[in-house]
Order: structure tokens, then sequence, then C-alpha cells
């Protein structure tokens, strides 16, 4: 499956990535991880830097070049499913649990990208999240007075404060601290090469072909050679479109946009991100050497198109969307892509044991918080792996799934 199409922005930004070796032998360790983007790099850098486990990683192309090269960057402890719609599904208790646990993981991914070799172009933000009709204030209030009422950080802002600060304005709209945006692709790759520092075994071109249980773990079956594991965690992401069916989730596009540097963004108050009630949702944020990635125009089909004469349409209506905005900028698209994602009947990630296959682990961040959702699994699964228990495992279980 095509997981993108068109220009990839990312992969210009860093060109210093490594070349993994192809396993062609057979070899023994204690944790196998299936995949090398987000998911993937963030468990094999939490295993390598904080057990002693013995841990490899295998991906069937390049490692961080599928999903992981497309994601726009943008962290937030806020999901799709505002907080109070949670509370609707799941219960304050769960709700707010969940929230707190993204909160954690955002503090967790900031700690990580400090101690990086390389900078990741991790930046602390704030997020604005606006009404995008006069009919969603309502909704806002309601998240606005549940997120108050659970002491994360939130403002709300009336008409004219987010007018005295932007040169547009919208009915209402929530300000929450604590986010953050990076370079996801640098991210990866410096997370990668910092596991391999420590230990960790990875090797690209390597994909899985065949699983067998055994009595010690499983018989991992790639081309060239086997691998012997007491654990094996699947951080595919949206690859396997079998696996996403089995589970119930949903596979969906979207397109995103990256603009040439612009000469001033003084307009953008202290550029923070930016996304709104409506769905599919607009999102908006700035890069380091001031360039604004925008991305939305959601479609329900699981493929990236290969007309990039569609990619550059829906690329243009949303750098139109930008200059609604801003009126005062011109942006100039450099890059345009269209990317699948995927999301769960629920909302929440999958991730924990299989629970008819012992040893056998997910990280999927299936949503709109895809990277916050990993590094929760993946510290989610090193508890799992090394103490047997994880308090949140009931929440994001795989066994909620359809079918399995």
């Amino acid at each position: 499956m095509n997981l993108h199409n068109g220009l990839l922005f990312w992969p210009s930004t860093y060109t210093d990535d490594v070349q993994y070796p192809i396993l062609e032998e057979n070899i023994t360790c204690d944790v196998l991880i299936v995949g090398g983007g987000m998911s993937g790099a963030l468990c094999a850098y939490t295993l390598g830097k904080e057990t002693d486990l013995d841990v490899v990683v295998i991906d069937r192309r390049k490692p961080g070049y599928g999903s992981s090269s497309a994601n726009t960057g943008l962290l937030q402890f806020s999901s799709d499913k505002m907080l109070h719609e949670l509370i609707e599904q799941k219960g304050e208790q769960d709700a707010v649990y969940f929230y707190q646990l993204c909160q954690n993981a955002l503090e967790n991914l900031k700690k990580i990208a400090q101690n990086l070799s390389e900078d990741p172009e991790f930046r602390e933000q704030k997020s604005l999240y606006y009404a995008s009709t006069a009919e969603d204030v309502q909704k806002l209030i309601r998240e606005y007075e549940a997120l108050k009422k659970f002491d994360f950080p939130v403002e709300y802002l009336e008409p004219q404060e987010i007018s005295s600060r932007f040169p547009f304005s919208k009915p209402a709209a929530l300000v929450t601290s604590g986010d953050a945006d990076v370079n996801p692709y640098k991210f990866v790759h410096t997370m990668l090469k910092d596991a391999e520092a420590a230990g960790v075994k990875i090797f690209e071109e390597t994909p899985l072909m065949r699983k067998t249980k055994t009595v010690h773990g499983f018989t991992c079956e790639s081309e060239n050679g086997t691998i012997q594991a007491r654990h094996i965690i699947f951080a595919t992401g949206y690859e396997n479109d079998f696996l996403a069916q089995q589970l119930g989730a949903d596979l969906n596009r979207s397109y995103a946009i990256a603009t040439e540097p612009l000469p001033s963004l003084k307009t953008w108050y202290k550029e923070w991100m930016i996304w709104e009630t409506k769905r599919p949702y607009l999102y908006m944020r700035t890069t380091k050497d001031g360039r604004i990635i925008a991305g939305g125009l959601d479609e329900d089909q699981a493929e990236a198109p290969l007309n990039d004469g569609l990619i550059e349409e829906r690329g243009e209506r949303i750098r139109q969307k930008i200059m609604e905005h801003f009126p005062d900028l011109s942006p100039v698209i450099s890059h345009s892509w269209c990317a699948t994602f995927g999301e769960s009947h629920d909302g929440l990630p999958y991730i924990g044991e299989h629970p008819n296959r012992l040893g056998e682990y997910y990280c999927l961040g299936f949503g709109g918080n895809g990277t916050v959702y990993s590094m929760l699994g993946a510290e989610m699964i090193k508890d799992l792996i090394t103490k047997g228990f994880h308090p949140a495992s009931r929440l994001f279980t795989i066994a909620r799934a359809v079918s399995l």
C-alpha cells in the first residue's frame, strides 16, 4: 500500500540518516520490534536506554521512510475526541486518566528530545483550538469547563481576544499549554541512531515473512535470516491494512503542504499551533526556519493517490485556507503530499499484549495524536515486558477490537 505520495518536506531537512544492514544471518534477542517508524523508534530508544534487554528492530523498507516521513509534527495532549466527549463515552475516571497519560507522554517526548545526540527541532508550544462556527461555541465551553475542572492548562478566549492577537477572529477559542512541535523525521532517525549506540541492532529492508509461536517465544523468519525472540512488538503503523481491519480501525488519507520560508511571521501570535472544531479540520504550525506546515481535507480512502495534479490541487486549497487566516502573508508552496492515517473505532490507540498470544505486543498510535500515543505505548510496553503490568492496559487493550 502507498502510505504517502507527492513531494515530502521532512526528508529534505535531514540527510544524515544511517544506512543499516540487511539481516543475513540467524540471531536471537529478548525483544524484536517490527517497524522502524515513530512507534518503533520510541520503543527501541526506550527499551535500549532504560533496560538491559537485547533489542532488535527490523523494517521492511528503510527505517523512518514510511508514515513518519509524512508526519506533520504537531504534539498535543488534547485528542481529536474532546475530553468532555470522552467522559460521556468512557466515564470521568478513564477519560481524565487518558488525558493525563497524554500529558505525561508529552513530557517524556520532551526529555528524549533534550537528551538526543542531535537537536530534533523540538519546540514547546501553545495551541489555539477555535470554534469554526457559532454553533460550536457551546462545545468549546463544555470542553473548557472539563479541562479546567481537572487542572489541565487551558484558557478561554472571546472573539475580541482572538482578533487582538491574530489577523482573524473566530466565535471562541481554547488555548492549551504544554504542547510542542518537532521535526518528526529527524526525531525518528536520531532516536534510532542513539538506540543503536546503546546496543539496539537495526536491520533495514528486512520484512517479517513468517512468525511462529514457540515454547520460549517466537521464531520470526525474514528473506535471508531468522530471529528467535522472547517478545515481539508490532509497531507497524498504518502499513498493515488487514491488521487495521481486524482491529476495527478506519484508514483514511489527508493532505499537507510546506511553504517556502517567509520573511516574517510577526502577525502569527507567538507561532501558536492552530486547529479547529470542524471535521475534517484544518491545522497549521510553523517551523524553525519560518515555514508554514498545514494540512487537512481528509478523505475516506486509505491509499494516497498517485495523481500529482490532485495532490497539488488539494495543496493549493490548503494554501488558500492559510491566506484566509493570514491575509498579509503570501505563502509559496514548496512541498505538497498526501498520506494515509488511521483512526480507531473509539478514538483511543491500540497498545498492549495480545490476549491470546502471550509475549506479542502492539504499539499502534491510531489517531490524530499518533506520536504522543506512540510515546505512551513505548512506556507501557516497557513496563509490561519488565514488570508484567501497567495500570493503563485495560484502556488500550486490543481485546476491545472488533475482530482478533
